[in-house]
């Protein structure tokens, strides 16, 4: 009977446990419900603040303005910005960040490690926890804006890396983030925030040239150079707000699968404990009716 109460406390635990996961894939679900309607109100928004920006220095020579925010010198002062989670139960969401930061470390920036002027940004306690394992210099450490982004306090940590980089002499910053592309799927992405890169594209432009085929004869005030000006941090803050939301879905939409795998292995694993204990308590059964007939054959024979 030991070996049936072993069983039933492990088939006890497996439920509970099984709970637990169920529970929080339910709850990492409508988070994630609520982190797509942000994704894909942002995303578009993004697209269109850099598609004006590219439209108002279309002819214009960018390279004669004085913007301290377009200027690309050589990276001889990089600041890398890695994404996490807080916590774990996510699959390999935050692995897979680690992972990604120690290649373009060892693959672009190994001389500014040996130099020591590689210094690192890690947004979200598990990415902080590699770092400071791993000898990293930290720069500074954020983990409030990871569960819940909002864009006044995200816009703040976007003046802080625009400040450390006109100001502290960091000649580039560097995201590492995980991009959702859907529930089961997120993709690491790796993109320079500072100096930014005027990029425009071409089949865009030619799907509004007609919108915007009278450009030149839009008056500028006070200056097409003052409205570039104030708008390249303007994007800035968005594009960090738009890589907050996309790093919470992935995480949400990481967990929700783990959560949701484990519960599948959890039923899995119940159908076993079952089958075992139902074939350890026949058994039992089936002994003690042998015990029983043997006993009672043996009184008949002394009877006898």
């Amino acid at each position: 009977m030991g070996n049936l109460k072993e069983v039933r406390n492990r088939i006890a635990s497996v439920k509970n446990t099984q709970q637990i996961t169920n529970a929080m894939k339910m709850v990492s679900a409508s988070k994630l419900r609520k982190s797509q309607t942000s994704i894909q109100k942002i995303r578009p928004y993004n697209r269109k603040l850099l598609d004006i920006l590219n439209y108002i220095s279309r002819d214009f020579n960018l390279k004669e303005m004085d913007v301290p925010l377009l200027k690309k010198p050589e990276p001889e002062k990089v600041l890398l910005v890695g994404f996490s989670a807080n916590r774990g139960l996510c699959g390999s969401f935050n692995s897979s960040i680690m992972k990604a930061f120690q290649k373009i470390v060892k693959s672009n920036y190994s001389q500014q490690k040996s130099n020591g002027t590689l210094h690192t940004y890690p947004v979200g306690k598990k990415i902080h926890q590699y770092l400071a394992s791993h000898n990293y210099p930290i720069e500074s450490y954020e983990e409030d804006l990871v569960e819940k982004p909002t864009y006044e306090k995200v816009a703040l940590l976007a003046d802080k890396l625009i400040h450390l980089f006109t100001q502290e002499g960091f000649d580039r910053i560097e995201l590492v983030y995980n991009s959702y592309k859907n529930t089961a799927t997120q993709e690491i992405i790796s993109e320079i925030f500072l100096p930014m890169h005027m990029e425009e594209d071409e089949n865009q432009m030619d799907e509004e040239e007609d919108s915007w085929s009278n450009i030149q004869e839009y008056i500028y005030e006070p200056s097409r150079e003052a409205i570039i000006r104030d708008l390249l941090p303007k994007i800035l803050r968005v594009q960090l707000f738009k890589i907050f939301l996309d790093s919470n879905a992935a995480e949400h939409g990481a967990r929700m699968t783990a959560m949701h795998q484990a519960t599948e292995n959890a039923k899995e694993l119940l159908k076993d404990l079952k089958l075992a204990y139902n074939k350890a308590r026949q058994s039992a059964i089936t002994n003690e009716i042998i015990e029983i007939t043997s006993g009672a054959n043996a009184l008949r024979g002394m009877a006898r």
